[in-house]
């Protein structure tokens, strides 16, 4: 509560704030980590929805609790003030079954809900759309590969406006190298490494979302900037670091080619995606045969603002874009409190 209350206490700030008293708040949008097979989009939060983002916690143990307690202290500091659930998960839930399943027992799914879900949702659902804006095209129209690289990394292969795919899975572990994750591994390896070290759950897991990543394989940092700078001074481990991340990002834009049967656009954004020229120049290199080719003095230039990286003779457009997950939350929130309103006024005109 006190941490929301701050929050308030920010907003009708003299110094500060943009509001001149509470009761012009006019709702509260919350990102929710984890919404399961339950929430394909945003929703307003009432008794029935905070039930079901209970039985969600099983999907998300360390994030959806603290969701909980935030919506809920936001609740009891402004009664009566709509709150809206805005989910990491959501634009993830247009993938076929043939892109989210596992090939583990069945049974499995239907106990446990053990599928890919993908996450990032909010960030790479606005950086499709802003790329759509800036080719001149409806994103209906394009294939587009997104790809959102900070401490922890994913990409999405967006095809008719809708994720058809993505590179986080049942948990935020899988898919690319990121800064203190591991991405894919097989399987098999880490139950090895829990027999040899004599590893608990709790071990094991922290081996993979800690102590992994480009932290695990530099030994210097998770942070790319140091990287980069030690790979500069020489540093082999670093280089590796490096080269690992990079060539598994190239991997997937391969794959999500393949999945989509073409691209159109490939986008970086993100800490990493938007300031790091490096890595996408990695990323990008080899990839010539599809049509992509980036210009090296473009890339270089292009540092945390929205900008065409791609060759004049490039078929396929490179952008980067600085994302913007707080304003697709507060698009939504303010998308539906107003339909809510347009409800309750003709409701109460009828």
């Amino acid at each position: 509560i006190m941490a929301i209350e701050n929050v308030v206490l920010v907003l009708i700030s003299k110094n500060h704030g943009v509001i001149a008293d509470r009761s012009e708040i006019d709702a509260v949008g919350h990102r929710v980590v984890h919404g399961g097979e339950k929430f394909t989009h945003s929703v307003l939060i009432t008794p029935e929805v905070m039930e079901a983002l209970k039985e969600c916690i099983d999907l998300a143990p360390l994030h959806n609790p603290h969701n909980i307690k935030g919506i809920q202290a936001a609740m009891r500091l402004l009664p009566g003030v709509p709150q809206v659930g805005v989910f990491d998960t959501a634009f993830h839930q247009s993938m076929p079954r043939w892109a989210y399943m596992y090939a583990l027992p069945y049974s499995l799914y239907r106990r446990y809900g053990l599928r890919r879900y993908g996450f990032h949702g909010t960030s790479h659902q606005y950086v499709a759309q802003i790329a759509s804006e800036m080719v001149g095209r409806p994103l209906q129209e394009l294939k587009v590969i997104t790809t959102h690289l900070g401490n922890g990394c994913s990409m999405a292969a967006v095809k008719d406006g809708c994720s058809v795919d993505t590179s986080m899975g049942f948990t935020p572990v899988e898919g690319l190298v990121m800064g203190t994750r591991s991405g894919d591994i097989d399987p098999a390896a880490l139950l090895h490494v829990m027999g040899q070290e004599e590893l608990t759950l709790a071990q094991a897991n922290a081996l993979l979302n800690k102590h992994s990543g480009l932290w695990g394989l530099s030994g210097i940092s998770s942070d790319v900037r140091e990287i980069v700078e030690e790979v500069e001074n020489g540093n082999d481990r670093a280089k590796l670091a490096l080269e690992v991340m990079t060539y598994r990002i190239k991997k997937y834009i391969g794959a999500y080619a393949a999945a989509m049967g073409g691209l159109d656009v490939l986008v970086f954004t993100a800490g990493i995606g938007e300031n790091a020229p490096t890595v996408r120049a990695m990323a990008c290199e080899g990839l010539e045969f599809l049509g992509l080719r980036i210009d090296p003095a473009k890339n270089r230039q292009a540092v945390g603002k929205r900008a065409e990286i791609q060759t004049d003779d490039s078929q396929i457009k490179v952008l980067v874009i600085p994302t913007n997950e707080e304003l697709v939350i507060a698009r939504d929130t303010k998308r539906i409190v107003e339909s809510l309103n347009k409800k309750a006024q003709s409701a109460a005109a009828s």
